[in-house]
């Protein structure tokens, strides 16, 4: 094989690797999904985006929901949040769709009916996703929690306007310095978050971001907090531009329970 060749043989080389590579960068670009509603690749088109998002547009179960309190019933043998957590290294992340902190080690775990769900990480949304008598807020916080069969538990914790979030207050200059890469947060204490337990809604739905998994335990307490502006705008400023907004519409409740649980010694207060 001459020069000549050799040169025509590595020319075609990075041709096609020039052209694989465009392929792979095209194939990434066409995996994203924003939360604009006029975008094709928005929440009304998530699942038409990759085959596994199916369920995000046919679902039955899908989540958030709208809870409305005169459709709600009742059911005090839900009894108040079992959980058992404890301090556990954690990191800090920027997904690109949401500001996520995530606990590497064992931060405790949530049981529901004898089924114990590990604490895994817990993200926000702006605005909330869930709505309250179709009132919605300025943040919600997920909690998300695993089962050892890789089911889901998910506490949804509301946020208003007010004074500063403890959890964000400790998280505010990470927040703001946070680009790309992870940010190791040292020992996180998950018993900072403000979870309640006298009341709260539960209801079955999903992820509300693709792949849209049904099946997932909503957990959403009553009780709405507060959040600082400042803390809300760190939380938007660190995500891209086109997805300081990302929260996914509500979803048809398609006749799914919900309940309410509250405490008898509480029953007179809100």
């Amino acid at each position: 094989m001459n020069l000549h060749t050799n040169l025509n043989f590595f020319s075609v080389l990075l041709f096609l690797f020039i052209v694989s590579s465009s392929f792979l960068a095209l194939a990434k670009v066409d995996e994203e999904y924003t939360y604009k509603e006029e975008s094709s690749k928005g929440p009304k088109n998530w699942w038409r985006i990759n085959p596994k998002w199916k369920v995000c547009g046919n679902g039955k179960l899908q989540s958030p929901i709208d809870i409305l309190d005169k459709r709600v019933q009742e059911f005090p043998q839900l009894g108040k949040l079992q959980k058992d957590y404890q301090p556990a290294p954690a990191v800090l992340k920027n997904t690109g769709h949401a500001i996520m902190m995530q606990w590497n080690g064992n931060a405790g775990q949530l049981n529901i009916n004898g089924t114990y769900y590990k604490l895994i990480q817990c993200h926000w949304h702006t605005p909330s996703e869930h709505t309250l008598n179709g009132r919605k807020f300025d943040l919600e916080l997920h909690a998300v929690h695993q089962n050892s069969k890789g089911e889901t538990a998910v506490i949804g914790i509301w946020y208003k306007i007010g004074r500063p979030d403890r959890l964000l207050s400790k998280l505010l200059k990470d927040l703001k310095s946070l680009g790309d890469k992870d940010l190791d947060l040292g020992v996180i204490n998950p018993g900072i978050i403000k979870f309640g337990s006298r009341k709260y809604y539960r209801y079955v739905g999903s992820l509300t971001t693709p792949p849209c998994t049904e099946g997932v335990v909503w957990t959403i307490v009553k009780k709405v907090r507060t959040v600082s502006r400042e803390q809300l705008r760190a939380l938007k400023a660190a995500l891209h531009h086109e997805y300081e907004d990302n929260a996914r519409p509500t979803q048809e409740v398609n006749g799914r329970e919900v309940w309410l649980y509250r405490a008898k010694e509480n029953a007179k207060t809100t």
